[in-house]
């Protein structure tokens, strides 16, 4: 099976590789193989992705942003162009987002509102998309460092979550992209209930203070109160977060 796999951050290089697990021609597009689904003209990018003549594209794009405005931007414009190019080669569409990412009491945060924008584009582009929704990754806690430090200090969102594996997450995606999975949203969760202060604080930080950061208003309390929890029916997959600590640091 040839599969075209957009992105490229951890995600990407995760599904490539799970993807390959599978048997799969794997085939991915990122700005650092000089694919930028965004640059230039669209038609040129739905024409580039094409060609690859993919049965599947995965998507899995990302820009770290807190605007609503940027991230509806970004993540709208991304799937337009790869539910276009999946209609044009007659491919199927797997769309990678966030678990409880469209619920309203999140959607004041900006990233959240622009993935809950790009499902619904996802929807409504082309042939339509298969969405797998996934908890926050095990490894968010050391980007959360990166991306909202300031000098020493780190902020540290209160969030209340159920985070997840990565490696566990890329072998869902594989699996509903070759066609093992036929739901048309898949949900998956960690296995235990946490707080992305716990993740963070035991994690080697050297040079790094974090500091507790409470967001504010209705957003805040829903990220602490967990709206960001599976509920009952989501599937649960991969290792604790203790568990795939220690396999990390073997």
């Amino acid at each position: 099976m040839r599969v075209a796999v957009v992105g490229g951050g951890i995600s990407g290089v995760a599904i490539e590789a799970a993807l390959g697990a599978h048997g799969c021609s794997v085939t991915r597009l990122s700005r650092s193989s000089g694919f930028d689904v965004l640059a230039g003209d669209a038609g040129d990018a739905v024409d580039r992705l094409a060609s690859v003549r993919p049965q599947v594209i995965v998507e899995a794009t990302g820009r770290f942003t807190t605007s609503r405005r940027r991230a509806t931007d970004f993540f709208t414009r991304s799937t337009a162009v790869v539910g276009a190019a999946a209609e044009r080669s007659g491919a199927r569409h797997v769309l990678l987002s966030i678990l409880n990412c469209t619920r309203s009491e999140v959607q004041g945060y900006g990233y959240f509102a622009g993935k809950t924008a790009q499902e619904r584009a996802a929807g409504a582009a082309g042939r339509g998309a298969t969405i797998v929704r996934s908890a926050q990754w095990f490894e968010f806690a050391a980007q959360n460092l990166e991306r909202l430090r300031v000098g020493p200090i780190a902020l540290v969102p209160r969030m209340t979550i159920a985070p997840v594996s990565l490696e566990a997450v890329a072998t869902v995606v594989a699996e509903v992209a070759t066609g093992r999975r036929s739901a048309p949203v898949v949900e998956v969760a960690g296995p235990e209930t946490t707080s992305l202060w716990a993740m963070t604080t035991a994690l080697p930080h050297p040079g790094v203070v974090p500091v507790p950061m409470p967001i504010p208003g209705r957003t805040g309390r829903a990220f602490r109160d967990g709206a960001l929890l599976p509920a009952g029916d989501v599937e649960v997959v991969g290792p604790t977060f203790d568990e795939w600590l220690a396999a990390r640091d073997r």
